[in-house]
């Protein structure tokens, strides 16, 4: 009888010796669904509402709401939101995280940087454990975690670190690890919101009133230490002040609650619904934590929230898209990058003089962020 596996890493490729310092970069963002399909939705809220970082009640009682209600009801109604929003290549959030991937190693490379960026999900296709494990075949002996949460969460950022570090877990010969926790506060994202909105409203005009709306998480994380509100505020404090707003002029709101218990408040849709039956004409709303248009954005707030404030009275409703490929965004991606990347070699099978020259223009690209 066997007790035990004689190696439990035996997916582990061979260690070379003299294996050039190879630096990647991988930038996760939530998961989507492989299709509009009840099936497919069925299976990714299966994987996404089992995570006990983001559902943090009893563990029976939850499983048995799960399975039980949950995942008997709502597949169908959230297939069909998808579907409104999917595309002909298919889930915008993909789309996005993709090209933004692919944009970052672009920028990065113009300015000197072998770096490889994969993009991966936590939930769903390309897994974390699958796009670090084709690092890690491709030679790769650092990795830098970029989220694409700006605002730190245990519901978010901390679940795809524990997915790293359960992908660790299984590796021998781990590669150097660095994780980003937040930039809620990054000059450049600020800048490239503000500039956003901007151009939004030289072309339609202003609003009578700015909403912000924020991914909602449920209030007693707040108690429990999680930064996230607070962090949330002060990403709308900053782009209020960046705009030249006053505080009469913006409004900070939480979506997407699920199910009776207290959430982060004010709620977004019944926000806009009070705007609406006070006479306020015209609002539009921005979403600063999503810095890619999704179900959240395009679907809740673009579709949804835009018929609650018509409805309740309102004349105008217009939601400003997500960064998504901004040049400014990409462009802040890569200085927040650099800054994290600093004393590392990003150029594969370079001398060691060249690494450290490699190094040093890195500090200091670093120290004038």
């Amino acid at each position: 009888m066997t007790l035990f596996k004689l190696d439990p890493f035996a997916k582990e490729p061979p260690f070379q010796h003299g294996q050039p310092a190879r630096t990647a970069v991988l930038f996760c963002n939530l998961g989507t669904p492989d299709t509009p399909t009840t099936a497919d939705v069925r299976r990714f809220l299966r994987e996404f509402l089992s995570d006990r970082r983001v559902v943090e009640i009893p563990r029976l009682l939850w499983l048995a709401i799960l399975h039980g209600i949950i995942l008997r009801l709502r597949p169908a109604k959230s297939a069909a939101k998808y579907a409104s929003i999917w595309t002909s290549e298919g889930s915008p959030l993909k789309l996005w995280t993709e090209k933004q991937a692919k944009l970052l190693q672009g920028w990065l490379a113009q300015r000197g940087h072998d770096v490889q960026v994969r993009y991966a999900m936590r939930y769903g296709a390309s897994s974390i454990a699958s796009q670090l494990d084709a690092l890690k075949a491709a030679g790769t002996t650092r990795v830098l975690i970029l989220p694409a949460y700006p605002q730190y969460s245990a519901t978010t950022s901390a679940s795809l670190f524990d997915a790293v570090y359960a992908w660790a877990a299984t590796v021998r010969n781990l590669p150097e690890l660095r994780f980003v926790n937040r930039y809620h506060d990054h000059p450049g994202y600020i800048k490239a919101l503000a500039q956003s909105i901007q151009r939004h409203w030289k072309s339609h005009g202003r609003p009578d009133q700015l909403l912000m709306s924020f991914h909602g998480v449920p209030a007693r994380t707040l108690q429990l230490g999680d930064p996230y509100h607070c962090e949330c505020r002060k990403t709308a404090r900053l782009l209020a002040e960046q705009l030249g707003l006053s505080d009469q002029q913006f409004k900070v709101t939480f979506q997407s609650r699920l199910g009776r218990a207290k959430w982060l408040q004010p709620y977004t849709e019944p926000s806009l619904i009070a705007l609406g039956k006070a006479g306020v004409q015209r609002v539009d709303v921005v979403c600063p934590g999503f810095t890619s248009d999704c179900l959240e954005t395009l679907e809740e707030i673009a579709l949804e929230g835009r018929a609650a404030f018509l409805q309740a009275g309102g004349h105008e409703f217009h939601y400003i898209p997500c960064l998504n490929d901004d040049p400014a965004w990409i462009t802040a991606l890569c200085e927040l990058t650099q800054q994290h990347l600093a004393g590392w070699p990003t150029q594969a099978g370079t001398s060691a003089p060249e690494r450290s020259a490699a190094r040093a223009a890195a500090l200091a690209q670093g120290a004038k962020q």
